[in-house]
């Protein structure tokens, strides 16, 4: 991971509130032939066991990839924007891109039943915003569909080993070129007008 130590953020709650605003991470392992293998997987953080849990579709090559090599890497990325040199007061430095990535290292485990079904409870209450009478919600879905379902999917839980962000925001900039880049971003999409906010919060730290 690309991590200059202007760039690297160690708050370990601004972590974690990035990990729980970006919870789409991609996890990638190694299949037993060695070849790389990844998935797109919503996860959460518990902040209690300080671990990540989530899970897969039992019978696909990286539901495989794990059960045979627990080691896995998941990656959290969030807004990123193509940042032109033009924007800087003196244009005397190339254009680059800023983002905002996390990089978990760790060792996964699956989980039994009992312990998939407590999982389950907190992920859809934390996804259907706390809403218990959700209809949505574990506990209220139809027990059939509830035991069909879980025979269909694993749960899992990802013990940490390492973690590494890197939140790249203009921190190497002047403060005339920080802000230029702030208002260009601003009269773009969502996306960039999203790293803006992230540039602004960052600088106040």
């Amino acid at each position: 991971m690309y991590k200059p130590k202007i760039y690297v953020e160690k708050d370990k709650s601004d972590i974690q509130s990035f990990i729980e605003n970006n919870p789409l991470a991609i996890i990638t392992g190694v299949a037993k032939d060695g070849r790389p293998v990844a998935s797109q997987v919503p996860l959460i953080f518990d902040e209690h066991q300080q671990n990540l849990q989530g899970h897969v579709m039992k019978n696909t090559a990286h539901y495989k990839a794990f059960a045979e090599n627990p080691e896995v890497l998941a990656v959290f990325s969030g807004p990123n924007a193509y940042i032109s040199a033009s924007w800087y007061k003196h244009v005397s430095a190339a254009s680059t891109w800023n983002y905002m990535s996390v990089q978990v290292h760790g060792k996964l485990k699956f989980l039994n039943h009992t312990e998939f079904e407590k999982m389950m409870k907190r992920f859809t209450l934390k996804f259907e915003n706390n809403d218990v009478d959700s209809p949505t919600y574990y506990e209220n879905l139809p027990i059939d569909y509830r035991e069909q379902h879980m025979k269909a999917i694993a749960g899992f839980e990802i013990d940490i080993t390492s973690l590494d962000a890197t939140f790249k925001l203009s921190q190497d900039k002047d403060e005339e070129s920080f802000q230029n880049i702030i208002n260009e971003l601003k009269q773009k999409s969502y996306k960039e007008q999203w790293l803006a906010s992230e540039m602004q919060r960052n600088s106040k730290k």
